[in-house]
């Protein structure tokens, strides 16, 4: 299969997404759109990837390239591509899909409990999750959910933390992430923890080295089952 991921910033790229691929035998292709890379076109790939970033989805004066990807991202969603957004990326795909991007009442940065929702629990593909797990968070903003898409799954300081509509799946929460990529957010990003109920420190951050396994594995077991139920070889609709 043909991944073609969008990449918004050095320091937030596919981490644990990018083996997984590897050890599948999928292609890999990236756009890098903070270099002003050129978009693909969309016979050239099976699934689209949307990484996160520090900006928001409607800084369009200081990053232009967000209005040819969000057209971009609408285009491939109605072409029926396989479509997962993880942070900035779900919330650029709940915009194009109709609905509002809001602050959230918290800001959510650290490792913090997911729960899937009713319907979550009953998704073919979030099914393969607990339905209650630990995830690293690391967004101001929300999403809200999508018209005819379907809420997976929530948090106590996010109600909207998943959401699925045919074959687009929004993540607010990240269960990509490793130890390297961890420390390149803390590195980019330490402006952010601050004071509020669910922001934890720097070392809080660090501290659960388990919590890396367990996630990638998670994910793992979400990307193995989109690419079984939805992926091409399957002709799934």
């Amino acid at each position: 299969m043909k991944i073609h991921y969008l990449q918004h910033v050095p320091f937030e790229d596919l981490a644990n997404i990018e083996s997984w691929a590897r050890s599948r035998g999928h292609d890999l292709s990236r756009t890098l759109l903070f270099s002003d890379e050129k978009l693909p076109e969309m016979a050239q790939f099976d699934w689209l990837i949307i990484m996160g970033g520090p900006m928001n989805i409607y800084e369009e004066d200081r990053y232009p390239w967000l209005v040819k990807e969000k057209e971009f991202i609408r285009r491939a969603i109605a072409s029926d591509k396989m479509v997962l957004g993880i942070c900035l990326g779900a919330q650029l795909m709940a915009d194009v899909m109709g609905s509002g991007i809001r602050r959230n009442e918290y800001r959510e940065i650290g490792w913090f409990a997911v729960s899937l929702t009713e319907e979550g629990m009953r998704s073919p593909l979030f099914s393969v999750l607990p339905e209650r797990f630990v995830a690293l968070h690391w967004h101001g903003d929300t999403f809200g959910i999508p018209p005819g898409a379907v809420r997976t799954a929530e948090s106590r300081a996010c109600a909207n933390q998943a959401f699925i509509k045919g074959k687009a799946i929004g993540l607010q929460f990240h269960l990509e992430s490793c130890r390297d990529s961890i420390d390149r957010l803390l590195e980019n990003c330490a402006d952010e923890l601050t004071d509020g109920p669910f922001v934890q420190s720097r070392e809080e951050l660090s501290a659960h080295p388990e919590r890396l396994t367990q996630i990638r594995g998670l994910m793992e077991k979400l990307l193995d089952r989109v690419e079984e139920v939805l992926g091409p070889a399957q002709g799934a609709s």
